[in-house]
């Protein structure tokens, strides 16, 4: 009998136990720090629903990282990402909230010290092979000087918040090709996505020499690029030039966010 009751009373305490914990299991976990850096493809540019306090920085409610924070409820959340900005501007103005405490970074930059915007006016309003000789010179520059300025962030990343995971974010490659479409010729498209190629590929070997985790968005983009017909992308915008290809709310939700919630 005793063994019975003893039986008993351990597989009621174990259920007791067992509901418990489903019951008290939380739906979101609250994670530690979150620091968002990096340039306009992090703060936001082209998502709309810029908070107005951020100013020309344009950082947006609808970009990956305020979605990040908003669904996983980090202790604290700095988000100093700022469009326009270079790897000398997250040295000089964006690095002031990590230190040893922080949990998680992500970060979105070299793009604009690779001539993103010089390469996309220059293959707008001139010809193919101004648009190649422009992207040839891109390429020299990540060849020759991208790699020291990303390393110089990197370690600067880590030196201020060496408990961090951090997650080193691409960008996408901006044309579907072989599809009928208005604009830029297939050679100055197909010269674009494989500037987007060479210069992710940079990134991705800076950040793994590192020990950073790459978050690749091209896969998710993959279907919503400019000429899909569903593009997560913006095309050029004569009415608002500094939206142009960017990622759209969509493309912030859809192609930015799942990558950084598969690498955080």
């Amino acid at each position: 009998m005793r063994r019975s009751r003893f039986a008993a009373y351990v597989t009621t305490l174990l259920l007791a136990v067992g509901a418990a914990l489903a019951g008290a299991t939380p739906a979101q976990a609250a994670t530690g720090p979150y620091v968002a850096l990096g340039d306009s493809y992090s703060s936001g540019v082209g998502a709309g629903s810029y908070i107005s306090s951020s100013g020309d920085c344009k950082r947006s409610t609808k970009a990956h990282p305020y979605l990040w924070a908003a669904a996983n409820s980090p202790s604290s959340f700095a988000f100093t990402a700022c469009s326009g900005a270079r790897t000398s501007d997250v040295l000089a103005n964006q690095l002031a909230p990590l230190n040893s405490a922080t949990a998680l970074v992500s970060i979105s930059i070299g793009g604009n010290d690779a001539g993103f915007s010089d390469v996309m006016t220059t293959c707008v309003l001139q010809s193919d092979s101004s648009c190649l000789s422009r992207i040839n010179t891109a390429k020299a520059y990540v060849d020759s000087t991208l790699p020291g300025r990303l390393d110089s962030v990197y370690s600067a990343i880590s030196t201020r918040a060496p408990n961090a995971h951090v997650v080193v974010l691409g960008y996408p490659r901006f044309y579907k090709l072989g599809t009928s479409c208005v604009g830029l010729s297939e050679t100055k498209r197909k010269a674009i996505n494989d500037a987007a190629d060479y210069l992710d590929n940079a990134i991705a070997k800076r950040a793994a020499n590192h020990g950073f985790t790459w978050g690749d968005v091209r896969p998710t983009f993959t279907g919503h690029e400019i000429c899909s017909g569903s593009s997560w992308l913006h095309s050029l915008n004569w009415l608002n030039i500094g939206e142009s290809y960017h990622p759209t709310a969509a493309g912030q939700s859809g192609g930015y966010l799942p990558v950084l919630n598969s690498a955080a």
